[in-house]
């Protein structure tokens, strides 16, 4: 009977060993290292996007600390992706920083400092309070004097400075068919058809909202992701969907600049591929405020030195549209990934009017096939001020060439 007792003690005494051991396994595989380096450039505010481990990919929450600081840093997790999102401020050159990244049983998004918030119409990104962005999921009416055929959904309008100075327009006179940030083709076939998506009033084609996958708010970022549809207007049997959208638009917490990053990807809705024709606009566009039309201030500078008198159609990295509103200099800038077709894109300035988009079609003809999506990375960068260079080319490289990341799980 003693030995009996003394087999049971031992058994237990191993499974509790085992118990403790495996225990701490699990713990440890629920936390990481991160080490985030500069390289040769300095980083001021740059968002950083990092890939997680298995087992934190399906923590409840993150907790995120500096390691030699013992800093508490704001962490979010990217919604339905295996990533989590945190902005490294005043990383120079050489340097190196190093965090641990853990799991938490508690949802990390209780201080929602970027919010999102759907008012019926438009989904509204503010920061800490101050408005961003509205992305309009209901038609926008024209307004009166403006053509009903122009209403529209799908777009972001306003856009604004970190003071509130408007850096968009939607339906301006001029242009009605211009919407503060849009995406649209212009010289395109489609099964032998003609589509002009851009050119509202041709009654061709049109790009609206579908539907909404997500939207959500946190300490580090809000984000939505939205489905739209192009559409053929002129198809024998009535609208028939052309390209199926989807964008999602991520604003970053932060004081100025405002830095709203907008990835589409474009499916073909059909077994019939989408052409775009070789022309000199379509894409990516955005329209500046109203007052900068006619306003001799009002001008573009892309990455290459250029403005609206010598720029059109060269390739930039990125565009600057600057100008006077609401009482103030204003400027937006907008930053082409170097992962896009046929980057560093086109840019069409135009000539007399607040507005440029970045044009790939310019190089020549191309298509959007089934199976072969057309996807685009951009970051739209406003603030309050002149035209800053400097800051362009920062942005750019905080954006394009992010600090190496090296995640070492423990």
């Amino acid at each position: 009977m003693m030995n009996s007792l003394r087999l049971l003690s031992c058994a237990r005494l191993v499974v509790l060993m085992l118990v403790c051991l495996f225990g701490t396994a699990v713990a440890a595989a629920r936390e990481a290292t991160v080490r985030v380096s500069a390289g040769d450039r300095d980083y001021v505010d740059a968002p950083l996007i990092v890939e997680l481990p298995a087992d934190l990919a399906t923590a409840k929450g993150l907790v995120l600390t500096e390691q030699d600081s013992d800093a508490a840093i704001p962490v979010q997790r990217v919604p339905d992706k295996p990533q989590a999102v945190w902005i490294v401020t005043d990383l120079k050159a050489g340097q190196s920083r190093t965090y641990r990244l853990a799991a938490s049983d508690r949802e990390t998004l209780d201080e929602q400092h970027v919010t999102c918030r759907d008012d019926g119409r438009r989904l509204n990104i503010e920061i800490d309070g101050r408005p961003v962005l509205s992305y309009h999921h209901a038609v926008a009416p024209a307004p009166q004097g403006i053509a009903a055929v122009f209403a529209k959904s799908g777009h972001i309008h306003p856009l604004r400075t970190p003071s509130g100075r408007l850096v968009s327009d939607d339906f301006p006179p001029d242009h009605a068919h211009q919407h503060g940030v849009f995406f649209a083709w212009v010289n395109s076939t489609f099964e032998g058809r003609d589509v002009d998506f851009w050119n509202q009033a041709k009654r061709q084609g049109s790009v609206e909202h579908v539907r909404t996958l997500h939207a959500v708010s946190g300490p580090v970022f809000a984000e939505f992701a939205v489905v739209l549809r192009h559409s053929d207007l002129t198809a024998p049997d009535g609208p028939k969907p052309v390209l199926e959208e989807t964008w999602t638009v991520r604003v970053y917490r932060g004081k100025s600049p405002f830095l709203i990053d907008l990835e589409s990807e474009q499916r073909a809705a059909s077994d019939s591929p989408l052409i775009v024709n070789q022309y000199h606009y379509g894409g990516m566009g955005l329209r500046g405020a109203r007052p900068w039309l006619g306003q001799p201030e009002s001008d573009f500078l892309t990455s290459l030195g250029k403005t609206r008198a010598d720029g059109n159609h060269t390739r930039a990295r990125w565009v600057i549209a600057h100008g006077t509103s609401d009482g103030g200099p204003a400027s937006v800038v907008a930053l082409g990934h170097p992962d896009n077709f046929r980057a560093p894109q086109p840019v069409r300035l135009h000539p007399k009017k607040p507005y440029f988009c970045f044009a790939p079609m310019v190089l020549g003809q191309f298509e959007i096939a089934p199976g072969r999506p057309y996807r685009s990375h951009y970051r739209f960068a406003t603030h309050d001020g002149p035209p800053d260079a400097e800051l362009a080319e920062r942005l750019w490289h905080e954006y394009a060439e992010p600090p190496a990341i090296r995640i070492v799980a423990e």
